[in-house]
């Protein structure tokens, strides 16, 4: 059992922004998300197609922006669970939360703050029966590739960037025996430029781009040898292929949140607008989760539902304690969280 202050579900943007904002007020947090790394549907989607509307950012990306948060929250050493989902929440007599995830750990916390996006994004799945059976073992989901490729033949099935960003990976010289990118046309929603570098290295045959879809499967010994690949002629190709890597997307899943007894509005958590609160006490929900009157689905909007439901926590949290605000430009103790060194200090507070 764990225990702590808080528990974020959700690693996104705003997710990585409340830990900040729980932390100003330091309160102690953990964080859950389905995916195996942070950054949710930023990283997912769109890791490098520029984002204008960042207050203080002319440009960003997914990535940066992602790698930014992370930077910002650092000081406060805040444990990840990757690739992990909430199953189930209880609230205890004592008014704290039971919380269990899915590799079976539990939380016990005070809080609970829902920062889940459209919900848990799950990987869409290969719908060939007779390749279930070799998931986790040599077929993988998501774009992160297993360890140990060197001497294998990879099949690589997706058109977006996160499957020509693995293809290209693995063509690396060092990497896989060889790679193959498979996609049901000809035409990808890939970017242009991570399409040409893979047209560059089938050029050089260092990458196969292939046309077609998966319908069945080869084996020898009780290990996949090989795809079988329906052209578009309808002929059969068989690939060999001893690791193969499906990167047909995400699809977000409410899951069991549907089931936690919060009041929903169309599939999205109701809350109020001065501590983002659901309609259980000591939850809140933040980001594109939650719903309310004028309600926009915008980065910036998270943001600032973060700085208020992080008000609301410390409520629960620190009881009949009501917490200050203060301004990271002159707090000293803002300062010390933040690691800020004396000199800086004495900067900010210069007039």
């Amino acid at each position: 059992m764990i225990f702590t202050d808080a528990l974020v579900i959700g690693a996104g943007p705003v997710g990585l922004y409340q830990v900040f904002q729980l932390g100003l007020l330091e309160i102690k947090c953990h964080v859950i998300d389905a995916l195996p790394y942070p950054g949710g549907q930023c990283i997912e989607l769109y890791p490098d197609k520029p984002i204008y509307d960042i207050p203080g950012m002319v440009r960003t990306t997914g990535r940066e922006l992602t790698a930014s948060l992370l930077a910002q929250i650092k000081p406060f050493d805040a444990p990840f669970h990757m690739s992990q989902t909430v199953n189930q929440i209880e609230k205890l007599p004592d008014g704290r939360f039971q919380v269990a995830i899915s590799s079976g750990q539990q939380f016990n916390t005070k809080v609970i703050m829902i920062a889940a996006g459209v919900g848990a994004f799950q990987p869409k799945l290969l719908q060939v029966a007779s390749l279930q059976k070799f998931e986790k073992s040599q077929l993988f989901y998501h774009r992160q590739a297993p360890q140990g490729v060197t001497e294998s033949r990879v099949v690589v099935v997706g058109g977006d960037d996160a499957a020509f960003e693995c293809a290209i990976e693995l063509a690396t010289p060092g990497k896989a025996a060889s790679v193959t990118l498979l996609h049901r046309r000809d035409v990808y929603q890939a970017t242009p430029e991570l399409v040409a570098r893979a047209h560059a290295l089938r050029d050089a045959n260092a990458l196969q781009l292939m046309v077609g879809q998966i319908t069945g499967c080869d084996e020898n010994a009780g290990l996949l040898s090989a795809v079988q690949v329906t052209g578009t002629s309808g002929q059969i190709h068989h690939v060999p292929t001893e690791i193969l890597l499906v990167c047909l997307g995400l699809s977000p899943k409410l899951g069991p949140m549907a089931d936690w007894g919060l009041a929903m509005d169309r599939k999205q958590l109701a809350v109020d607008t001065e501590r983002f609160a659901t309609s259980i006490p000591g939850i809140f929900a933040v980001g594109d989760i939650n719903t309310y009157p004028g309600k926009k689905k915008l980065i910036l909007s998270g943001f600032h539902e973060c700085a208020l439901a992080a008000f609301g926590a410390a409520d629960v949290v620190y009881p009949g304690k009501k917490p200050q605000l203060e301004y990271t430009t002159s707090s000293s103790r803002l300062h010390k969280l933040l690691n800020v060194s004396s000199k800086e200090s004495q900067a900010s507070s210069t007039p």
